[in-house]
């Protein structure tokens, strides 16, 4: 070994054991609750969060419990972090829901902070509130950073396959399971973005390896670890490019118009683009209900120069709003400061403010590695890119879960909804390829959901119910949907967990 390997050895077991006496010393001064939802032991204690101490937040953000575990069962291997927020609610607790935000690269902090966890500090906002729509006021929740390097995981990233990301990830969720005795437990998938292949590919190794334990033991008890149920992807990249791409970009432009105030020099030159490539014709062809049932031959325009019609109108709309984020056609200038950093296209700090999850009292308040710098994306965790999701591993993950859903916002301009129903299209899942009907029944959320006012409720979008897969199309939201329309995405957990049947009522 290299003597600079054995450094870097070095210094993992002293950050690792640092990081566990100061996991010690932190339970140790805990204020103790009256109850808890988790059994208190010498596994789950050292990693017990202060729900009310958290910098900033003032209010009690409840039981969690939050630190690192190793992807294998080496303690001294590279690790993952997670923020598990158990739930009250007596229909959650045979289960435990999994959020991974995407990227590749994005801590799932992001989800917590911004989406769905128990408080929530969006961008523009004074100071955190409570979230009346949190998740896991329904199920387990856990939020993990991963594949490695991501966020608040650490080590050095190897991974060159989403086949490895699973595998990285099912070590590290044995040692979970273990750690909090949630053994046999029903396991929801969620997440967005990337998540599209994040969610595929570890819920379908999950599947095949609770297979595999069931046949060689000849038992029909739930799998310890990977007992996968369902699955829910947000604007989730689950198609190629010549479905998912530049071939919606022209029909989206012309149904958000008012938004991009593009001149009709570019529309023109836009418009010219999506026929000379071939778009219109592939989608006059194939995007149609039922579709024809043969695989789409691929378009090999969407790989050629001159034919990203996504990039004509990107350049064009950021010279008319410099403040336009293809995450949210609606955004404009001034942008938001926002504490975890990120704001669109430009990253910058205020004077005298700090990234929220880089501050050193927020990083000892949760556990979380003391010298390890936290960014909301970071690059080169994962280069490599697998087949899409939708051509592999999603069929047979819908297949052999009770409920997969498939959730779009109706303004992200990053993944586009009408390229993700075309990309469900392509796909051939219990016996049949695509949507056999055209996506038109009601998405419909009840008034109560919407705390007197302080969220959508209502007719909330679009849905449609086939073979085991639901499409959501979620109207007034962008990239980030719970962030949009909290109940409405409170309402799709429901639906994913069993709580309801239709999502229509």
């Amino acid at each position: 070994m290299r003597t600079s390997q054995l450094a870097a050895f070095s210094c993992g077991l002293a950050t690792a054991a640092a990081v566990s006496v100061a996991r010690a010393s932190a339970a140790d001064s805990l204020p103790r609750r009256e109850s808890y939802l988790v059994p208190q032991n010498a596994n789950t204690a050292k990693f017990a969060v202060d729900g009310t101490a958290l910098p900033d937040v003032g209010f009690d953000i409840g039981e969690s419990y939050a630190g690192l575990l190793p992807i294998s069962n080496n303690e001294t291997d590279r690790s993952l972090y997670f923020w598990f927020f158990p739930t009250a609610d007596p229909e959650g607790q045979d289960e435990i829901t999994i959020w991974l935000n995407g990227g590749p690269g994005c801590s799932s902090m992001l989800g917590l902070l911004q989406e769905h966890g128990p408080f929530l500090w969006i961008p523009g906002t004074l100071k955190p509130v409570k979230n009346e729509w949190s998740w896991n006021g329904l199920t387990n929740m856990v939020y993990i950073d991963q594949p490695v390097g991501t966020g608040f995981s650490t080590g050095a990233p190897r991974v060159t396959s989403e086949e490895q990301i699973a595998a990285e990830f099912m070590g590290f969720w044995r040692n979970f399971i273990d750690t909090f005795s949630l053994h046999g437990k029903k396991v929801y998938l969620t997440g967005e973005s990337w998540a599209g292949y994040y969610v595929p590919y570890i819920a379908s190794a999950m599947l095949d390896s609770a297979a595999a334990t069931a046949a060689s033991s000849n038992s029909s008890k739930p799998d310890k670890y990977f007992n996968v149920k369902g699955s829910l992807i947000y604007n989730g990249l689950i198609g190629a490019s010549d479905t998912q791409g530049d071939g919606e970009v022209v029909p989206f432009i012309e149904r958000w118009s008012q938004f991009f105030n593009l001149n009709a020099s570019t529309i023109a030159e836009a418009r010219a683009v999506h026929e000379s490539c071939g778009y219109k014709a592939y989608k006059e062809t194939y995007f149609t209900y039922p579709p024809p049932q043969v695989p789409f031959p691929f378009n090999e325009a969407s790989w050629e120069d001159g034919c990203s019609v996504w990039s004509i109108v990107y350049d064009a709309v950021l010279r008319i709003n410099p403040c336009f984020v293809e995450y949210d056609i609606t955004a404009r200038c001034p942008k938001p400061w926002n504490v975890l950093g990120e704001t669109g296209a430009i990253d910058y700090v205020p004077d005298g403010y700090e990234i929220y999850f880089n501050r050193t009292d927020v990083k000892k308040a949760i556990n979380a590695p003391p010298s390890k710098p936290w960014s909301q994306c970071v690059r080169g965790v994962y280069r490599e890119r697998n087949a899409p999701s939708s051509l592999t591993v999603l069929p047979g993950v819908i297949e052999r879960s009770d409920r997969t859903v498939i959730a779009h916002g109706h303004w992200d301009f990053a993944l586009i909804d009408s390229a993700t129903r075309f990309s469900i299209q392509n796909m051939t899942w219990g016996g049949k390829q695509g949507f056999q009907e055209e996506p038109r029944d009601k998405f419909f959320v009840p008034y109560e959901l919407s705390h007197d006012g302080r969220a959508g409720a209502g007719e909330m979008g679009i849905t449609h119910t086939e073979r085991g897969l639901t499409w959501v199309e979620n109207f007034g939201a962008g990239h980030l949907v719970p962030q949009f329309v909290p109940a409405a995405s409170y309402r799709q957990l429901q639906f994913l967990l069993g709580r309801i049947d239709s999502l229509t009522e």
